[in-house]
């Protein structure tokens, strides 16, 4: 008699044990459930923000050329002035973000 009650008292705690390690797992992946879903909505906010300068980036592009003017007149500034090579470091980088911008928006 002591011999199955033992048995049933083994059992009962292997299935405490086991009860308690699927309760800690469902926390856990309840927390990873909440942190994912955090990350997305960081995530659309910064899609939703990114879009909305591409929006204005496109608008300045598109609506003017000014901006693709502006530079090529200080570029051609910088040459005649002999500006020092951080300047036309400066402008080449302007001049490739434009261009990248202007492809994106292409391609959009």
């Amino acid at each position: 008699m002591l011999t199955i009650i033992h048995q049933y008292k083994k059992k009962v705690n292997l299935a405490a044990s086991h009860r308690q390690r699927l309760e800690d797992e469902h926390a856990k992946v309840s927390a990873l459930h909440i942190e994912r879903e955090v990350r997305d909505r960081v995530i659309e906010s910064l899609h939703g923000e990114a879009m909305k300068w591409m929006d204005r980036f496109t608008l300045t592009l598109n609506g003017s050329q000014e901006l693709p003017r502006l530079l090529a007149r200080a570029k051609a500034m910088a040459d005649v002035y002999s500006a020092p090579d951080e300047v036309h470091g400066l402008f080449d980088y302007c001049q490739h973000m434009v261009e990248l911008m202007s492809h994106i928006i292409r391609n959009r």
